[in-house]
Order: C-alpha cells, then sequence, then structure tokens
C-alpha cells in the first residue's frame, strides 16, 4: 500500500472537470473507496496508484510528487 499526495490526485481529476466516480469506474472500485484514496484517508495499492498514472497519460513519480514534470515517461 501506498500513501501518496492526495491533493495531485484530486487535482487532476478536477482539472479534467471529472467526478469521483467517473475515475473510480475506470479503475473498478467503489466511489467511495476513490474518495478514501482521494482524501489521503486508506493507501493506496499499487495497482490503483498504476491505473491513475495510465488514466491521466503521466508518470507514477509525477503522482507520488518526486517531480513535478507530469510528462509520461519515455517508451524504451
Amino acid at each position: 500500500m501506498i500513501n501518496i499526495p492526495y491533493k495531485r490526485i484530486r487535482n487532476l481529476r478536477e482539472d479534467n472537470d471529472l467526478s469521483q466516480q467517473q475515475v473510480a469506474s475506470y479503475l473498478h472500485i467503489s466511489q467511495r473507496t476513490y474518495s478514501y484514496y482521494e482524501n489521503g484517508e486508506h493507501n493506496m495499492p499499487l495497482s490503483i496508484l498504476v491505473g491513475l498514472a495510465d488514466f491521466y497519460n503521466t508518470s507514477t513519480d509525477y503522482l507520488l510528487e518526486r517531480t513535478n514534470d507530469p510528462a509520461p515517461p519515455r517508451k524504451r
């Protein structure tokens, strides 16, 4: 389980004019579970972190605030 900075995933969702339900549906989880992750109330499984990075076409490092560059990683 990973405790990610919740502000970044909330900002990405809001910047894309998405509801929690829309993101939760993509991740195949309930809106309530997604809300817990977004509010920092529960730690997030790695599979959800990777799913969010794929959904927003960014890197997990960006979601974890290890970088401020939202560009996805380059393919080798």
